[in-house]
């Protein structure tokens, strides 16, 4: 199968598909080595944004996807009739952090380092499938464990885990790594946080509004949700 047909069957293959597929998948559809199926894959990405068409198709740890263009997500939701979502809370942030740099990290942990309850915010990070479950800890209590996933990877536009910033680099300080974590966000989802009576944010007064809401870039629509 000559690049140009390989190119043309992945397009149609991510298009169809709607979700995140893998590159042995793709290979094995094709028939071909892994290197000339992620060859293609790469050349048509490289060609979508060169002619700044409406689509594009992102790496997440092996996985690949065809999303809407961010530049046009205004345009895309009004379309869909969709409401603008609500921002990641600074709660919710926090968490989201600890997770994607201790994972995989318990809920105590979580709760160890702020201090405060995180219950309802650790499940409303994995309604959003932003963390996910990873077994538990072989300790007393069996604690489970969480860890991020490809969903998180999309929405802050990270091809792995070692995109993230040097935990190093930030010293030991929160608001950094935040401001940090916002920084490297491209496509971030919109989530914000229930009532959580327990978690002690909400009985908690923001110094500014900054703190008290985050509002992160728009995140690409995927062909799913487009339909």
């Amino acid at each position: 199968m000559d690049t140009q047909k390989i190119e043309s069957v992945v397009e149609g293959i991510l298009f169809a598909s709607g979700e995140p597929v893998s590159l042995q998948r793709l290979s094995e559809a094709l028939e071909a080595g892994a290197a000339e199926t992620e060859a293609a894959v790469t050349a048509l990405g490289d060609r979508y944004r060169f002619e700044r068409r409406g689509m594009r198709i992102v790496e997440m740890d092996g996985l690949f996807q065809m999303v809407s263009s961010p530049e046009h997500a205004d345009i895309i939701r009004k379309v869909l009739e969709e409401r603008k979502p609500s921002p990641l809370s600074k709660a919710a942030l926090e968490v989201l952090s600890i997770a994607a740099y201790h994972q995989p990290v318990t809920r105590a942990d979580i709760e160890r380092i702020r201090g405060v309850d995180s219950s309802n915010t650790v499940q409303l990070l994995c309604d959003k499938e932003l963390i996910e479950e990873a077994g538990r800890l072989d300790v007393l209590g069996r604690p489970m464990q969480f860890r991020t996933t490809p969903v998180f990877l999309r929405a802050f536009g990270l091809r792995d885990l070692g995109d993230l910033p040097d935990l190093e680099e930030l010293e030991g300080q929160m608001s950094l790594l935040l401001s940090r974590l916002r920084d490297a966000s491209q496509d971030a989802p919109a989530v914000q946080d229930g009532p959580d009576a327990q978690d002690g944010d909400a009985a908690e007064a923001p110094e500014s509004a900054e703190e008290a809401e985050v509002p992160p870039p728009e995140m690409p629509a995927s062909r799913e949700e487009a339909s």
